[in-house]
C-alpha cells in the first residue's frame, strides 16, 4: 500500500455513456489532490468528451490505443504501474466485460495486468442497472473485492429519473483515495476542533476570526479515512463536516474549552485546530446597540477568554498527544517556527502546526503551506498543497 503522503499513479478509465463529461471532474479531483493521472478512454468514451479537454486536465497523454505503443508493451505497463484503478463512468457494458475479464481494449487489458484496487462508478438507465444481468455482475465484482460506488438516483438522460446516476466526482475521489489509505489510526480515538469562536457583543454582532474550519475538517476527515474514531468540535464551520465523524457544534471559546475538556479523556489524538479569540465582552448587551444622534461611540471592554491548548495540556492523561495550531502574521520562516517552538513549550503541547497568514491568504482557501514544530524548536515536517492531501501529511508526520 502506497504511503499515504506519496503522489498515487491514478488510471481514470472513462467508458462511453453521456455521465463521461462528469470524468473531468474525477481526473481533476485527483490532480488537485497531488497525483499522477492517466486516462485511459474508450471510443465510446471520446464520442462524449474530447481528447484535447482529458489531456489538459490529466496533464498526461490520453490513451485509447490497444496497439499504441507496443515497444513499451503499454496494453500492461499502464496496469503494471498503476497505484489505484478508477473506472467513471462505468456503463453497463464496460460492467460486463470487466466481470468476465474480457481484455479487448486497452481499458481490459490495463485492469487485468493491474494488481491495484479497482473503484468503479456505475452510470447507466434505471432498466439497465436493475436488469438482472448488471446486479449480477456487480455482485461478481464486489466479491473480488472491487469497489462500487453509486449509482445515486436522479435525473437522467431525456426525462428519465431514477437510480443509475452516476456519483458525483468529489464522492467518487473521496472513495477511490479511501480505498488505498493506510488504516494506521484504527481503533484510535482522534478529537479535533474546527473553524471560528465567535464572543457576542449584543444579539448582532460578535468578535471573531476569519477561520472557515477548512483544515479541521480535512484533519477529521483524513483521522476518519485512516479508521479512527473521530469527534469533531465545530465552531462556525463555512464547510460542511465529512461523513462518519461526530459532530459537536459550540459557539463561544467557553463552550469549545468545555466540549473539548468533556471530549478529551480516552482520546489518543487531540488536535486544536480551531482559531479561538482571545478576547471576548465583559458585558453582553441585551439589545442591539446602536448609533446615537450626538455621534457618541461605546465603549468596549473586553477580557481573555479560556485558553483551551492550556487547559488540554494540564488535563491530558498520560499517552496522549496533544497538538496546536499558529496563526502568525510573520515575515520570515525562521520567526514563524521560533513563535510555533515557543508556542509548544509555553502552553505544553507536543508540537505547533504553524502557518503564514495575512492579506487573504491561507484562511478560507483551499490550499495551504504548514510547518510542524516541537518545543525544541526543532521542524518535525513541512507540507504544503490541498487540505486533505496536508492534512494526511500531518497525520504521517505524528505518527
Amino acid at each position: 500500500m502506497p504511503d499515504s503522503g506519496a503522489p498515487l499513479t491514478i488510471v481514470v478509465g472513462i467508458t462511453g455513456g453521456i455521465a463521461a463529461y462528469k470524468a473531468v471532474g474525477v481526473a481533476r479531483g485527483f490532480v488537485q489532490a497531488g497525483h499522477d493521472v492517466h486516462i485511459v478512454a474508450t471510443e465510446g468514451a471520446l464520442r462524449f468528451v474530447g481528447r484535447p479537454t482529458l489531456e489538459a486536465i490529466s496533464r498526461n497523454p490520453v490513451h485509447t490505443e490497444l496497439y499504441e505503443g507496443v515497444a513499451e508493451v503499454r496494453h500492461v505497463a499502464l496496469g503494471q504501474r498503476a497505484d489505484l484503478i478508477v473506472v467513471a463512468p462505468a456503463t453497463a457494458h464496460s460492467i460486463a466485460s470487466l466481470a468476465a475479464g474480457l481484455a479487448g481494449d486497452l481499458l481490459g487489458t490495463t485492469v487485468l495486468a493491474s494488481e491495484a484496487p479497482l473503484v468503479i462508478a456505475p452510470a447507466m438507465h434505471t432498466e439497465m442497472w436493475l436488469n438482472a444481468a448488471t446486479q449480477a455482475n456487480v455482485a461478481t465484482l464486489r466479491e473480488r473485492g472491487v469497489l462500487i460506488v453509486g449509482p445515486a438516483s436522479g435525473q437522467l438522460t431525456g426525462d428519465d429519473s431514477g437510480p443509475g446516476r452516476m456519483a458525483e466526482p468529489d464522492e467518487i475521489v473521496r472513495a477511490a483515495l479511501d480505498a488505498v489509505r493506510p488504516r494506521d489510526l484504527q481503533g484510535m480515538r482522534v478529537v479535533i476542533s474546527a473553524g471560528g469562536t465567535r464572543e457576542p457583543i449584543d444579539p448582532v454582532r460578535f468578535l471573531g476570526n476569519r477561520s472557515s474550519g477548512r483544515q479541521g475538517v480535512a484533519l477529521a476527515d483524513a483521522a476518519r479515512s485512516r479508521g479512527a474514531d473521530v469527534v469533531l468540535i465545530a465552531a462556525h464551520l463555512e464547510v460542511p463536516p465529512p461523513a462518519g465523524v461526530r459532530v459537536v457544534e459550540v459557539g463561544t471559546a467557553a463552550e469549545l474549552n468545555a466540549a473539548m475538556l468533556a471530549e478529551q479523556p480516552g482520546a489518543e489524538l487531540v488536535i486544536m485546530a480551531a482559531a479561538v479569540a482571545d478576547f471576548r465582552p465583559v458585558a453582553v448587551a441585551g439589545e442591539k446597540i446602536k448609533k446615537t444622534d450626538d455621534g457618541a461611540v461605546p465603549e468596549l471592554r473586553l477580557e481573555r477568554t479560556d485558553d483551551v491548548l492550556t487547559a488540554l495540556a494540564a488535563a491530558r492523561p498520560a499517552g496522549q498527544r496533544l497538538v496546536g495550531f499558529a496563526a502568525e502574521t510573520v515575515g520570515s520562516e525562521a520567526e514563524l517556527v521560533a513563535l510555533a517552538a515557543g508556542k509548544a513549550a509555553r502552553k505544553g503541547a507536543d508540537v505547533i502546526i504553524a502557518n503564514r497568514v495575512g492579506d487573504g491568504v491561507v484562511f478560507g482557501q483551499a490550499s495551504t503551506d504548514v510547518i510542524i514544530v516541537d518545543a525544541a524548536g526543532s521542524v518535525v515536517a513541512k507540507a504544503s498543497g490541498d487540505k486533505l492531501s496536508v492534512a494526511h501529511r500531518i497525520l504521517d508526520a505524528l505518527g
